[in-house]
Parts: structure tokens; sequence; C-alpha cells
């Protein structure tokens, strides 16, 4: 099976809607977190995950999406598997999980033995198991209509969790977000959407105070295994706190083959 390249208006929608789930997570400020990427697919948010600092663990029904994230280098650990039939970690594994897009899927009967609420049930249960309590879950995702929603959010709370959904932007036909921001603790406030002011007011300041942004859009124009990419690969996982060798003049550099 052949992948259709992802473009690059793809990757920033998927950057932005990570983005936004690690800050509904808040997590601890200066400190690595352990989390869970549900349906990883390409690894995509991934890849935003690893920039933050935090180590991940992502899970994904389809092998040709796992192959995709292995040949792009993700950084984080790969497993196959269906979420519908729960998570496989060990209690208290996952210090906060998110999930782009996927959640909805479990809504879906491909076959007769496959019953929507069981296997969201399923999923929820096992993973307030696999959070440390007191962690968030958030869940990105497209609801077809109310009922399905409804589905999801009982099946959430029959598992032990609380929280509710967040709706950003909720005015706009395109540019309007479900997140399902779960607590596997005690119930705190829910945090509130996003606006049309309120991300115009974020954009105008970005351009003076973001530095992230700049940083991504170069590490895209670097060439995969140049040297300039292997450089700030090292220099990431330093951050994360792994032990790298240091770098030398021959870090880079292409080996000749062997005879």
């Amino acid at each position: 099976m052949v992948l259709p390249k992802t473009s690059s208006r793809m990757i920033d929608i998927q950057t932005k809607m990570t983005e936004r789930a690690l800050e509904l997570l808040c997590l601890p400020e200066g400190q690595p977190s352990y989390l869970l990427d549900i349906g990883c697919g390409s690894g995509l948010s991934g890849d935003y995950i690893s920039e933050e600092g935090h180590y991940w663990v992502g899970i994904d029904i389809s092998p040709a999406m796992l192959d995709a994230a292995l040949d792009r280098d993700t950084e984080g650990d790969l497993l196959l598997g269906d979420m519908g039939q729960g998570v496989p970690f060990r209690p208290g594994s996952f210090d906060g999980c998110i999930s782009i897009s996927a959640v909805q899927w479990l809504c879906n009967a491909n076959k007769k033995s496959d019953v929507p609420a069981r296997r969201l049930y399923c999923f929820f249960s096992s993973l307030y198991s696999a959070l440390v309590r007191g962690a968030r879950a958030v869940l990105q995702l497209y609801p077809e209509n109310s009922e399905q929603l409804e589905l999801i959010t009982t099946q959430a709370t029959r598992a032990g969790f609380t929280g509710g959904v967040v709706v950003d932007f909720p005015n706009s036909a395109k540019a309007k977000k479900f997140y399902l921001c779960l607590f596997s603790g005690p119930s705190t406030s829910l945090p509130k959407g996003l606006t049309e002011s309120q991300d115009a007011d974020q954009a105008s300041e970005s351009m003076f105070t973001s530095e992230r942004a700049p940083h991504k859009k170069a590490r895209r124009d670097l060439v995969k295994k140049s040297r300039e990419w292997v450089l700030e690969k090292k220099e990431r996982r330093r951050r994360q706190g792994k032990e790298v060798r240091p770098d030398t003049q021959y870090t880079g550099r292409k080996r000749k083959p062997r005879f």
C-alpha cells in the first residue's frame, strides 16, 4: 500500500490541533511528561510532542501508517493495536493522553460483532487505568451529530472520567473544533473554548513573541540525514535529558561502504 504524501496544510492543521491538545492537558511546566497518542498515524502529532520536550508512545490500527511513522524517523515508541479493544498498558503508565481525529471511528460498526458502546467503554476504561490519577486526556474528534457525541461522553463517564467537551470557534463552519477534555481524578473546572476574537489576538501576538513557529519552519527546511538535521536532532534529545554522543567533525558524515 502506498500512502499519499501529506500536504503542508494538513501538517499545519495537525500541528495546531496537537498544540491545542497539549495546552488543554495543563502539563507541569519545565519537566518532561510521558504521554500516550491514540491513533498516532504517521507520527505528526508525536513530532510536536517531541519538540516540546516530552516522551510519547503511539498506538494505531493501521500498519501502513506506522510504517510511514518509522520512515519519518519519529522519536516515540509505536504500537499496532485497535483502541476499541482497549489500550494494553499497565495502570498509571502515562502522565496524559492526546488523540487527534480518531475517537469518532469507534462509533462505526465495521462488522456484526462490533458494538460501538461496548468498544467505547472498553477504550475509556482501559485508558482510565493507564493514566496516573489526576492526569488528563484530551481527545480531538469530529462527531457526526449530537447523538454520537452523547454516546462518546456517556461511555467516558461510565469508565470513571469527569470533564466535558471544549468547543473552539463554535460560530465558525470551518474552524470549529471539538475537544473531549477528560479528568482521571477530582473534577476541576472545564477550560473555556477559543473564540474568533481570541484567535485574532493570539495571531497578532505570535508575530512578535512566538519563537516556536520559525523553529519548526526551519526544521522542515532541513535536508533529512544532513549534518544540520543530525545536529538539530541531537540537540533536541539533549533538551529531553537523553544521553547523546558529543558533536565532532564526523557528526552527520556519510560512512564509506565496507569491503
